[in-house]
């Protein structure tokens, strides 16, 4: 087995100085992600890349001497997908961060991986155009990382997630193509089917084909006129799911669909003081960004849908600070809670019209380990986050929370969902992936990761 010290003596050859990061203490943060209890080994080393170039140097000194690479970009994932292997040489893209190219005529951008998502809004918006995906991590998140996870976030329900988005990118591979070589995928044209979806295969693979040193991302045309914000407030949340059902069978699309309990709400409003009163047991917030009079008729329809479904109370507005305060409060319910204690997050995914009884499950499932938890949700998607909050240093807690965990992930698939939405498998999925999927897709994408990778150093155990 490679030693470290040799590891590293081979990256700095062909490495600027400063890159190759051996600290102990720098080197355990670049580690792991916000994935709790997601185990991490001891990295070799890490390297903080800054060109294609120096990928390929990291690459293919890797295959040379037979240590795993793992990709990271701001480490704000969840499952675990960017911790350390005992060995490997941690590969930080945060700072290959530009926006090369902004095209308004063709509506496309193209970013290097470490460039953060709200960033790339920013500079598009200045050309009058849009990114649409956006997780609530936008703030911090990479590009690179919301492609290795097919990130989702607020906007799905009507615009899609990042593989929507992805017209081509730019990776370093192994395999067929020789390790440390960089290829082209995709196209930069709204249509194409030249060869097989390689593209679509990169996107949410948590690099473990390779290395994505650049993407090129399709773009819309910036919304126009002022978004409508519709909000019912319900008893309990099972009832609120059954609004979330309702809306959807009426064919309703709003831009974005949201869940939020009474713990997430109240966990918002300790910490930022929003000003925001939480007198139910959960809210649905939804947007409609469709202009004139076709967007109020569509937030009318909503709203009422939403009495229909027994909300005690239903709201409309187009105060953008009111509607943002609520919208805030959705985008920071992770992180309040995390200040009460570790925070197991879940990522399940249900037809939509099965949220009710998804909601029933994760209650029953709290309930019988008793767990604390809070929801929030992607509910037009049928994306559920139950949040498991545990008082620090509790194992017995810890345990107990894991299990429901794992249960969670089971009700899922029952209810004919997945174990993730949006976060990837990673480390905290893999048994879960493994009950979900039929073990004849299993082996043929275990061929394929073969065949791309035979020597087995893009991100092993993970996906």
């Amino acid at each position: 087995m490679t030693t470290a010290s040799v590891l590293v003596e081979a990256l700095s050859r062909g490495l600027p100085g400063g890159r190759v990061v051996t600290d102990p203490d720098v080197l355990a943060a670049m580690s792991h992600d916000d994935a709790e209890w997601a185990p991490a080994g001891p990295a070799a080393a890490g390297v903080r890349a800054r060109s294609e170039a120096e990928v390929q140097h990291v690459v293919r000194t890797c295959a040379d001497l037979g240590a795993a690479v793992v990709p990271r970009g701001a480490g704000t994932g969840l499952s675990g997908g960017a911790n350390a292997v005992s060995g490997c040489v941690i590969l930080d893209l945060s700072q290959m961060n530009n926006v090369i190219e902004i095209d308004p005529d063709n509506l496309l951008a193209v970013v290097q991986p470490g460039a953060v998502n709200n960033d790339v809004k920013a500079a598009v918006a200045e050309h009058g155009l849009w990114y649409p995906p956006d997780p609530a991590s936008a703030p911090w998140s990479t590009i690179g990382g919301n492609v290795a996870t097919n990130a989702g976030g607020l906007c799905c329900l009507k615009y899609g997630v990042t593989r929507d988005y992805v017209l081509g990118l730019r990776a370093v591979v192994g395999g067929p193509v020789g390790y440390g070589e960089a290829v082209r995928l995709g196209r930069r044209t709204t249509k194409g089917v030249a060869g097989l979806d390689l593209v679509g295969l990169f996107v949410g693979s948590e690099g473990t084909l390779g290395v994505v040193t650049e993407v090129t991302l399709r773009l819309r045309p910036a919304p126009a006129g002022t978004p409508r914000t519709v909000v019912g407030a319900f008893a309990d949340l099972v009832s609120s799911g059954r609004g979330v059902a309702q809306i959807t069978r009426r064919g309703l699309t709003p831009a974005v669909l949201e869940l939020l309990d009474r713990a997430c709400l109240q966990a918002v409003e300790d910490w930022k003081h929003l000003g925001i009163e939480a007198d139910a047991e959960a809210l649905l917030l939804a947007r409609v960004d469709t202009p004139g009079d076709s967007g109020a008729a569509e937030a009318e329809a909503i709203a009422a849908t939403m009495a229909d479904a027994g909300a005690i109370w239903v709201e409309q507005s187009t105060d953008d600070a009111e509607a943002e305060a609520l919208f805030d409060a959705r985008r920071l319910a992770y992180p309040a809670l995390e200040r009460l204690g570790p925070v197991l997050t879940e990522d399940v995914c249900v037809p939509r019209s099965r949220v009710p009884a998804m909601l029933e499950q994760i209650a029953a499932i709290a309930a019988r380990h008793g767990v604390r938890i809070a929801t929030i949700a992607h509910a037009g998607d049928g994306n559920l986050h139950p949040l498991l909050i545990t008082p620090p240093g509790d194992d017995a807690a810890r345990a107990a929370a894991q299990a429901a965990f794992e249960e969670f992930l089971d009700a899922a698939i029952a209810l004919g969902g997945t174990v993730t939405g949006e976060h990837g498998v990673g480390i905290l999925k893999r048994d879960g992936m493994r009950r979900e999927l039929d073990p004849g897709s299993l082996a043929m994408q275990a061929a394929v990761r073969q065949a791309l990778d035979p020597l087995s150093i893009f991100n092993p155990g993970k996906g």
